[in-house]
């Protein structure tokens, strides 16, 4: 049995890459430093600066030299830095204390909090499990919005540091947001008060801080509390908003992908070039060497799979993850390597001594920063089957716990893997609904993967999308395309390669 995948509808996606991509994201981080820096010395009318990215777009790396910048100014004496989780503040703390030193950085956490923050984090920051924990001579102290935002938190901090910034007014001179668009008006009203200038960088294709329905504020329906902070601020003048035009993670061959989900983007490349991510894979029998040989391309991948039983409902069906298993079994049986090519840190490739050393490698049961394999579901019983799934494979197979790892779509936000094999969020779907036709859902589930990624799906998705009632793009102010969930959907699955396979029993 063998599958045969169609080339995608939509053109292969031109650009540049290496360093000429990653100038790109350089050159506006220059400009937004300066615009910060006029800010500060109080030149510029500014009070909010706004960087947006795609997903993978190495907007981390912006923020940390954002922060360094701020320091150096003779009018910054302290900055907070907030994101929305407690594990989204963990690698800040690391990678901010690796710049600017272990002294400099404070990581404040609740006592519930405290015992699980890695022990690397106690490496390169100050862990604070109280307010009065904070050193004095900390000039970065990073939290979650809920703890910045907690009733007289910042009355504590002041007490705690010493004296308010060198504002004079507030406790810090700048609050930096990470993934902004993660966090809903309300939360971020909290924390307003901590400084007069705000940084935010965040993908504008994360998933809604809440499910969002009608504007529940009934007074201006341009406010809505449940929407992410930043998107207030469009038309503001004291705002300054600029785009990164690259994107780090994917593959060259998935550039169009990322494009189709920020079309209205005047420019996004892609700083891998071709060939610069590799997966070598083993010997394998039919269909799966098919199906894994057109993910190694490293091109986006739709597998629909026919001739299964009859799901329990869109969102219980165990036969369409049994087929998967089989799948996955074979790949894992056979083994894989992934390969992706080293860069000097202006992105321009590494010359070494061979050319096998221009590329890191990865195999499995080699422990990795990042998943080699994530399986992602959207909700209820797919992902709990989706898991036990993996726990049987990585049981067969004797896996490393970052080989093969599960997870729902949601909670999967901000994370990085090798290959992603996702279930459609529409696949059984009978219409189109606020879940399953979501902007943001969508754009977690195909932009995760450094190397490959896989939807799988049953028949059927053309012709729900070709007759399902239509529904409202999306909502105002809300980050990502205004068009409809219909079109969005068709112009991301034209940058698939297609494949149908067939398991509709025979006679013997």
């Amino acid at each position: 049995m063998t599958v045969t995948f169609t080339a995608p509808l939509a053109a292969t996606a031109e650009g540049t890459h290496h360093a000429a991509a990653a100038a790109g994201n350089a050159a506006a981080a220059t400009k937004a430093s300066g615009v910060l820096s006029d800010a500060l010395s109080g030149t510029a009318p500014v009070d909010r600066i706004l960087l947006k990215a795609a997903a993978g777009a190495g907007k981390s790396y912006v923020l940390k030299r954002l922060v360094g910048d701020a320091l150096a100014h003779p009018r910054c004496l302290r900055v907070a830095v907030v994101a929305f989780t407690n594990k989204q503040t963990h690698p800040l703390a690391i990678s901010l204390g690796k710049a600017l030193g272990r002294d400099r950085v404070c990581l404040r956490v609740s006592k519930a909090a405290f015992a699980s923050v890695p022990d690397e984090v106690e490496t390169y920051a100050t862990i604070a499990g109280s307010s009065k924990d904070i050193p004095e001579y900390a000039s970065v102290v990073i939290s979650t919005v809920h703890m910045l935002g907690a009733q007289g938190e910042l009355g504590r901090m002041e007490s705690a540091l010493g004296s308010k910034a060198a504002n004079s007014d507030s406790v810090y001179d700048v609050l930096f947001v990470d993934e902004a668009w993660q966090i809903p008006h309300h939360l971020f009203d909290s924390v307003t008060r901590a400084a007069p200038i705000w940084v935010g960088v965040g993908d504008v294709g994360q998933l809604p801080p809440l499910e969002i329905g009608s504007n529940p504020w009934r007074g201006d329906e341009r406010y809505n509390p449940y929407r992410a902070w930043p998107t207030d601020y469009d038309e503001d003048a004291r705002t300054w908003a600029a785009e990164l035009p690259a994107v780090w993670r994917p593959t060259a061959s998935q550039l169009a992908l990322w494009r189709a989900f920020y079309p209205e983007w005047g420019e996004l490349n892609c700083v891998a070039g071709p060939g610069d991510r590799q997966i070598s894979l083993g010997a394998m029998a039919q269909p799966a060497a098919d199906v894994w040989h057109q993910v190694a391309t490293g091109g986006p991948t739709l597998l629909e799979i026919d001739g299964l039983p009859p799901a329990d409902a869109a969102d219980v069906d165990v036969p369409l993850l049994d087929a998967v298993e089989v799948l996955l079994d074979e790949l894992l049986e056979q083994g894989l390597t992934l390969r992706a090519r080293r860069f000097d840190d202006d992105a321009t490739p590494a010359t070494m001594a061979t050319p096998d050393e221009e590329y890191r490698s990865i195999e499995l049961r080699e422990r990795s920063d990042d998943p080699l394999i994530a399986v992602l579901a959207t909700r209820n019983q797919l992902v709990d089957d989706a898991a036990e799934m993996v726990e049987r494979l990585r049981a067969k197979h004797n896996l490393a716990d970052t080989d093969l790892v599960s997870s729902t779509v949601d909670s999967y936000q901000g994370q990085t893997n090798g290959i992603t094999i996702a279930i459609h969020p529409l696949t059984g779907a009978a219409k189109l609904d606020e879940f399953n036709s979501a902007f943001g859902r969508l754009a977690v589930t195909c932009t995760r993967a450094t190397h490959g990624l896989l939807l799988v799906s049953r028949p059927g998705l053309d012709r729900l999308l070709n007759e399902a009632p239509a529904r409202p793009g999306t909502p105002f102010g809300e980050p990502g395309n205004r068009t409809l969930p219909r079109q969005t959907h068709q112009r991301i699955l034209a940058t698939f390669a297609r494949g149908t396979l067939d398991l509709t029993p025979t006679d013997a």
